[in-house]
């Protein structure tokens, strides 16, 4: 490409790159320099230099809350994508062929739907679901003759977190499963058609599925772990982090201390930590991803 059709689409890279640096770039500087101060958001903020990243350092409830984040991943990432195969393979493989393509759709829709779903109206329905007086949870359970197992499912520390889990593998599920079922339609059929007469059973025809859609797979890894990372609106609609700081989470101890507790500066060393680890997460992953495409190429 000579330099004059560089040029040429400079133009068109400004506004991007405008919207770039007021959006992301400059309140990512502002959040960075108030992580360095002690400020409640209201007058001069007093430069503390890295006395906020110390205390974090043996702060009990923000490790609690990254231990917890670290554990959504299986419910947000890892559990999802496993799932999310599986079931994608069942249904271009087996569902299509003796039903049918509109009984597919019909089924992926309705398994994607909670992600197009507002995240405050599902949070509100799965709230009035899991209550210990009225849900219908509970109410089903001591209809069956198990009521002993009827429960405050997102009162009890105990039972809080498994509880968000399995209400986010439900949010996720329906992300990886479009993904991989789109991936799918470009694998030659006639490389499983041979496996297929070469005895291949289903194990081994998922195994060379998941080698063939090794890219979509890195894509919905990568973007599920930061959705993780991210955690935040599903938590404050459901348990506010309680009971206790059994369902905490960084993004929320932040929101805490920028809004509740008028810790600002301390708010944005929590927020600056997790952005400097997504960086660090996205990088691996792009190497990674840039890694495979090599060896395939070579």
């Amino acid at each position: 490409m000579s330099d004059s059709q560089k040029k040429g689409y400079l133009p068109f890279l400004i506004p991007g790159i405008i919207f770039f640096l007021i959006i992301i770039a400059v309140p990512f500087a502002m959040n960075v320099f108030i992580s360095f101060t002690k400020w409640t958001g209201v007058g001069t903020p007093d430069f503390i230099g890295f006395g906020n990243y110390i205390k974090i350092l043996s702060d009990t409830v923000f490790w609690i809350s990254f231990r917890n984040n670290i554990i959504m991943i299986l419910a947000v990432t890892v559990i999802p994508t496993i799932l999310g195969l599986i079931f994608a393979v069942i249904l271009f493989d087996h569902i299509s062929a003796y039903f049918g393509l509109k009984t597919v759709n019909l089924i992926r829709s309705g398994i994607y739907l909670p992600q197009i779903m507002p995240i405050a109206i599902a949070g509100v329905v799965w709230g009035w679901i899991l209550n210990p007086g009225f849900g219908v949870l509970n109410w089903i359970l001591e209809a069956v003759n198990l009521g002993n197992l009827a429960h405050n499912w997102l009162g009890d520390a105990k039972t809080a977190l498994p509880t968000i889990m399995f209400i986010m593998v439900w949010f996720q599920i329906g992300y990886p499963l479009v993904i991989f079922m789109s991936a799918m339609q470009r694998i030659d059929p006639e490389l499983m058609e041979a496996a297929s007469l070469d005895g291949a059973g289903w194990l081994e025809r998922l195994k060379i599925t998941i080698y063939m859609i090794r890219p979509e797979i890195m894509v919905v890894v990568l973007t599920t772990t930061i959705a993780s990372l991210k955690l935040f609106a599903q938590i404050f609609v459901l348990t506010r982090g309680g009971p206790g700081n059994a369902t905490l989470v960084p993004s929320y101890f932040a929101y805490q201390n920028f809004f509740e507790k008028a810790r600002v500066g301390y708010g944005a060393t929590i927020s600056t930590i997790m952005t400097i680890i997504i960086v660090i997460l996205t990088i691996i992953f792009i190497k990674t991803q840039l890694k495979f495409e090599k060896e395939e190429s070579a």
